[in-house]
């Protein structure tokens, strides 16, 4: 059944590549899940066994040792997951077929760091949930896949809604498409005990293999930017997989959490697989020497395989594939803001010092910031150190630890001001022995407002708490300009046009300055408020801070105004509401 279900998708790679239209040029996907069956494939040739729980196992160590790519090793996880729920069966009935599609759906969102849905995800969770469903009411494992094809595909049709990219070039999602085929080989084994696809079946799908890739290749030149991807938009270029030797007897224990949050903090697309002897790594990266580096830590690493995907993007280019998107949900305001440049990796390594003095104070603080103007402010209400660094500038760890080993005090509390800049401020925290807190602030605003009300004579309990009060009662928006024509939910965002940002969201663009402040204000008080605080940034001009003053003295005139200079780069101006 494994060998027909990858005969039915090596049968149709040229599909499912045409079907990629992922703005990650990381390979096709038909290729990379083809060659990771093929893996697996061979392991059971090479070591048959008549035991359904010992095949799985095979299949599993094959797939995982040749997985390739996002969409391989996904595939993988999934077959790892089914091994698991058929461990120490001979043979299986429906019920337990049943399960073991939901133990490797399970096991697959486990391997993810950050799931997708209208992916191979969805399609395989939607089938398995089903099957489970069905494995009640029929003891026929012909049947239940033929209910699992039938789901997958339906699941399949409705990936288009959950990714706009996929709708908007009128195609599936690939990987998807990919276990479809698989599933396909499945009841054609079943039904028949064919394990190859009919050359009269081959020839329909290379047919559609056409036209969707001719549907791609006609999009729309002008069509929203957003269905493009710039090769310089790239931001983690580095797609690396590699593994990790845990039996080298070289590295410490081995410990995922502590493994994924290093990673991501220069990294994306991460999928960590273990078992007792290996760790299967994918990521994409923008610094693999700092990956390679992490990953010794652990073990020797081994298979070692890198690719540059601005370059593949250029090739890509070149042979006429200009089709992207931009697809980062979570992040989406962040990728249209002006770029700056990334700070060199230092090492995470350090020997904890001891404080400098003899005398240590109560408290200390560090707050992450840019622009002279809100450094003094922080200066001003007792921060002890100003780390340079925003939006796409982020300190390190290293940079983090020593600046705490810059400060005597028994009491340490970090505002990171910046969601991207959490991470390494705990990071550091962790690895220190000393007492530090990291009070998660999002916002130079945020920021502000917690170091304000900090009272030196109390508690640290209390003061975190009075403070996290604090940065609960403050709205933060930002104004600045887009660097390429996007949509953002209901609006059209043109490149050159300022954009107003609320709440981690785009809320108001327009070709003016001081049309978009005004909308953004418009949105930060329809809740209320009492004082509008703005920071001017360094390329702001006096008249057009005077305009917006007076602007919210005739709109809102209970509400009080307070201008500082900030001086920082890329906003124009950070704005408060409390």
């Amino acid at each position: 059944m494994v060998l027909s279900g990858a005969d039915s998708l090596h049968s149709h790679v040229d599909h499912v590549n045409a079907l990629n239209v992922f703005p990650v040029p990381d390979g096709d996907t038909g290729t990379n899940m083809n060659l990771t069956m093929t893996a697996g494939v061979k392991e059971i040739k090479d070591k048959r066994s008549a035991s359904i729980s010992k095949t799985a196992e095979i299949l599993s160590k094959g797939l995982l040792m040749g997985a390739r790519g996002n969409s391989g090793v996904i595939l993988s996880q999934l077959f790892r997951g089914f091994s698991r729920g058929v461990a120490g069966l001979d043979e299986v009935n429906a019920v337990q077929f049943a399960h073991a599609l939901q133990s490797g759906v399970d096991t697959a969102y486990k391997a993810v760091v950050k799931p997708v849905e209208g992916t191979i995800l969805t399609v395989a969770k939607d089938a398995a949930k089903h099957a489970v469903h069905i494995a009640r009411r029929t003891p026929d494992i012909q049947e239940l896949v033929r209910e699992v094809l039938a789901k997958a595909n339906e699941s399949l049709q409705h990936t288009p809604e959950l990714l706009p990219v996929l709708k908007q070039v009128g195609v599936v999602d690939s990987g998807g498409q990919g276990l479809v085929y698989i599933y396909e080989g499945f009841l054609r084994f079943l039904e028949s005990g064919a394990t190859q696809t009919t050359r009269e079946t081959r020839d329909s799908k290379d047919e559609q293999a056409a036209l969707i890739a001719d549907r791609v290749k006609q999009l729309d030149a002008n069509q929203s930017a957003q269905a493009k991807l710039h090769t310089e938009d790239i931001e983690f270029l580095y797609d690396m997989e590699f593994f990790i030797d845990l039996t080298s007897g070289t590295g410490k224990p081995y410990n995922e959490e502590e493994f994924e949050k290093a990673l991501s903090k220069n990294g994306d697309s991460i999928i960590l697989i273990a078992d007792d002897e290996i760790v299967k790594v994918h990521v994409h990266s923008r610094r693999p020497g700092e990956v390679f580096d992490l990953a010794m830590a652990y073990g020797e690493l081994t298979r070692m395989h890198i690719l540059n995907m601005r370059e593949q993007h250029r090739e890509l280019l070149h042979g006429e594939h200009e089709e992207s998107s931009d697809q980062d949900g979570e992040s989406a305001p962040a990728e249209v803001f002006a770029e700056m440049p990334h700070e060199e990796s230092l090492s995470l390594h350090n020997e904890n010092a001891e404080p400098p003095a003899d005398e240590i104070a109560a408290y200390g603080f560090i707050a992450v910031a840019m622009g002279d103007g809100i450094k003094d402010i922080y200066q001003s209400l007792g921060v002890d150190v100003v780390l340079s660094g925003g939006q796409t500038m982020n300190p390190s760890t290293q940079d983090f630890i020593e600046a705490i080993e810059t400060i005597s005090a028994q009491h340490i509390i970090i505002l990171p001001n910046n969601s991207n800049i959490i991470m390494a401020a705990k990071q550091a925290a962790e690895i220190v022995e000393r007492d530090v807190t990291v009070l998660e602030t999002k916002t130079i605003p945020q920021g502000i407002a917690a170091a304000f009300a900090f009272q030196e004579e109390e508690s640290l309990e209390t003061n975190v708490e009075t403070m996290q009060e604090a940065v609960a009662h403050v709205k933060s928006g930002q104004v600045t300009y887009a660097v390429r024509d996007t949509q953002f939910d209901d609006l059209e965002i043109k490149a050159g046009n300022f954009i107003g940002i609320f709440g981690g969201k785009i809320v108001a663009t327009t070709e003016e300055l001081t049309e978009t402040c005004e909308q953004l204000l418009s949105k930060m008080l329809e809740t209320g408020g009492e004082i509008i605080t703005i920071l001017t940034g360094e390329d702001a001009k006096e008249d057009e801070t005077a305009s917006l003053v007076e602007w919210v003295e005739e709109h809102h005139p209970d509400v009080e105004v307070e201008v500082h200079t900030g001086g920082q780069p890329i906003y124009s101006y950070i704005i408060s509401v409390e």
